[in-house]
């Protein structure tokens, strides 16, 4: 099915970019140099891209319900004049374990690392099932009606990390964890 984005998104992309390329990304010259070294096939987004840009794997690989609802509600949320860019989404377990190790460098054990990025075999991106999502004002949008589209913020520590909990549409999201450490999936 083929989706379009909103025809103001390249012209807001471009201001996105121009007006904060320091801060676009919080990532550090470390995993910029990680994204540049694994590029788009591995799920690396040089540059923040929409929900629609099926043509980039972070997306195109998305889980298939994660990927429509997120559109879903990108679409409703333009109509508030708010656009969702995604900054990280599906990734191959190579590229994964580059961030792990970038991680472990930065933050200086195993420990702190996970804190911040899981293993392979356990992160939610490697499967699919999570999306990262910028800037502000469409984070503040998702945490206000994300729940009505069963898309949950999981982890208290990244307000940008969204993974489809399709019970939270009669439930409301379920409570967060601390931090990716705190999350029974990734100990394995």
């Amino acid at each position: 099915m083929a989706h379009s984005e909103p025809a103001r998104t390249a012209a807001r992309r471009t201001r996105l970019l121009a007006s904060s390329a320091s801060s676009a990304s919080s990532a550090s010259s470390a995993s910029s140099a990680v994204r540049r070294a694994f590029g788009k096939a591995h799920g690396a987004v040089p540059d923040p891209v929409t929900v629609f840009d099926d043509e980039i794997p972070a997306v195109a690989n998305l889980d298939p319900d994660l990927l429509a609802t997120l559109r879903r509600a990108a679409t409703d949320a333009a109509a508030d004049g708010v656009e969702f860019f995604v900054n990280g989404g599906w990734r191959s377990p190579e590229y994964q374990e580059q961030l792990r190790r970038a991680a472990v460098s930065k933050y200086g054990s195993d420990k702190e690392a996970a804190r911040w990025v899981s293993t392979p075999d356990t992160s939610a991106h490697v499967a699919g099932n999570a999306v990262d999502i910028g800037p502000s004002d469409a984070r503040a949008w998702l945490s206000e009606h994300g729940a009505e589209y069963g898309l949950c913020q999981i982890y208290r520590n990244e307000p940008w990390h969204y993974e489809l909990r399709p019970e939270a549409v009669d439930d409301g999201c379920p409570p967060m964890y601390a931090d990716p450490s705190h999350d029974p999936r990734t100990r394995r």
